[in-house]
C-alpha cells in the first residue's frame, strides 16, 4: 500500500529562469509528470517505492530518547520531498536503488525517456538532497536524462558508518557513486557536482575516467591548500561563523539534532536566503523543512565529512594536490556564483595544471 500525501500540491506557477545551483532494473517506481504522480509496476528487484522509508532503528537509552525530542523522522522527509518534486513538469521516476552491499540510493530520474543522449548526473552538496535541484532539474533535463540522488550517509539514502580516516571516508563515497552507476547501467554521464559534490564527482573522475565525458564543478569544496597567512583566507558566510561558534568540534550540523523541537526554527534563522531563492515555488517553509529533515537525522554522511575536513573551507586532502591525476582527455568546467565564499582563483590553478587539456572557469554575474 501507498501512503499519500497530505499536502495539497502547490498551485500553479509561472517556472522561473532557472538558476545554477543555489529501466531493466526497476522493482516499482513512481511515474510522474506535470505534478501527477501515478504508479507502474514491474517485475525486478532493486527499488522500493517513495512509500518505503529507511527509518534508523533507536540503539540505546540516549538514542532512544532523542527521536521523541527532534520532531522529524524518514517519512516528514519523504513528504516534504513528496511536495518537491511535485513542481517538476517533465516526467521523474523516483526510486531506491539497492547496491550489493545492502546500501540503498534513494534516486530521482528526470526525462527517463531522452536515452540517445548521453545523461547528466549531478551529485549535490554538503547538508543536501535531491530536492534541492528542484530550481533546475526541468531545464537541465529539456534535452537528455537526468539523474540525481541523495548521496551515501545523506537524505534518504542508506546512513552507514564511514570509515573515520579522510581517505577512507572519501573512497566510501566514491566507490558507492561507481556502484549506483553500475547499478542503474550507465555507461558514461556528464558528472556535475556542487560543493562537496565537486569534491567526490573530480575524486570519482580521478578514479573512472573512462565513465566521464565532462566533468562540471560548481563551486567546489576542497581544492585548495588552507592558507598559512590568515590574512588570505576569504570570510565565511555570517550563518556559518553563528554555528561554528555554538557548535566548536561538534558535527558540523549537530546544532539541529541538539535544538530539538526548535531546529526547523533554527533552519529559518540561520538561513533565511532559501526560502527567497525558492520563492517562485514556495511561499511557505517548505524548503527549510527539507533542508531541516534531511540534516536532523544520523548524521552519518555528516561524520564522515567532519573527517574529511580540516576545517569547514579546506579538506584534510586538498583537491588541488591531485587534480592532475585526472585524464587529459577528461574536459573540466568550474561554475562560481558571484556572490560565494569558495575561491574562485581555483579554476586559473586547474587550468595550470592542465596546460594540455579542456579546462574552462566561469563566475556567474
Amino acid at each position: 500500500t501507498t501512503t499519500r500525501v497530505q499536502s495539497p500540491p502547490p498551485p500553479p506557477r509561472p517556472w522561473p529562469r532557472p538558476t545554477l545551483l543555489s529501466d531493466p532494473f526497476l522493482g516499482q517506481l513512481v511515474l510522474a509528470s506535470g505534478g501527477g504522480m501515478g504508479w507502474l509496476s514491474s517485475t525486478r528487484q532493486g527499488l522500493f517505492t517513495m512509500a518505503d522509508d529507511l527509518e534508523q532503528q533507536p540503539q540505546g537509552w540516549l538514542s532512544s530518547w532523542l527521536p521523541a525530542w527532534r520532531p522529524t523522522s524518514m517519512s516528514q522527509l519523504k513528504n516534504v520531498e513528496a511536495r518537491i518534486l511535485q513542481c517538476l513538469q517533465n516526467k521523474f521516476l523516483a526510486r531506491y536503488v539497492s547496491l550489493p552491499n545492502q546500501n540503498k540510493i534513494w534516486t530521482v530520474t528526470v526525462s527517463p525517456e531522452l536515452r540517445d543522449r548521453t545523461p547528466l548526473v549531478m551529485v549535490h552538496g554538503f547538508g543536501g538532497g535531491v530536492g534541492l535541484w528542484i530550481l533546475n532539474m526541468d531545464s537541465l533535463s529539456a534535452r537528455r536524462t537526468l539523474h540525481t540522488f541523495d548521496l551515501l550517509g545523506f537524505g534518504r539514502s542508506s546512513r552507514p558508518t564511514f570509515p573515520r580516516d579522510p581517505e577512507g571516508a572519501e573512497d566510501e563515497f566514491v566507490t558507492s557513486i561507481e556502484t549506483w552507476r553500475e547499478t542503474m547501467g550507465i555507461p558514461s554521464m556528464i558528472l556535475l557536482g556542487h560543493s562537496l559534490g565537486g569534491f567526490l564527482a573530480t575524486s570519482y573522475s580521478i578514479k573512472y575516467p573512462e565513465r566521464v565525458k565532462h566533468l562540471i564543478l560548481v563551486d567546489p569544496w576542497g581544492f585548495p591548500l588552507r592558507p598559512t597567512d590568515p590574512s588570505e583566507i576569504r570570510a565565511p558566510p555570517t550563518w556559518f561563523k553563528a554555528v561554528v561558534s555554538v557548535l566548536g568540534r561538534s558535527n558540523p550540523l549537530a546544532v539541529l539534532r541538539v535544538a530539538g523541537p526548535w531546529g526547523p526554527g533554527l533552519v529559518q534563522r540561520f538561513r533565511p536566503d532559501f526560502k527567497r531563492k525558492f520563492a517562485d515555488f514556495f511561499e511557505d517553509d517548505t524548503i527549510s523543512e527539507y533542508i531541516y529533515h534531511c540534516n536532523a537525522q544520523n548524521p552519518s554522511g555528516e561524520t564522515a565529512f567532519k573527517a574529511m575536513m580540516e576545517s569547514f573551507g579546506w579538506a584534510r586532502r586538498p583537491m588541488l594536490e591531485r587534480i592532475h591525476l585526472i585524464r587529459k582527455d577528461v574536459p573540466i568546467t568550474m561554475i562560481y556564483g558571484a556572490n560565494t565564499w569558495i575561491d574562485t582563483s581555483t579554476g586559473k590553478k586547474v587550468k595550470m595544471q592542465r596546460p594540455d587539456s579542456y579546462v574552462r572557469d566561469m563566475v556567474c554575474l
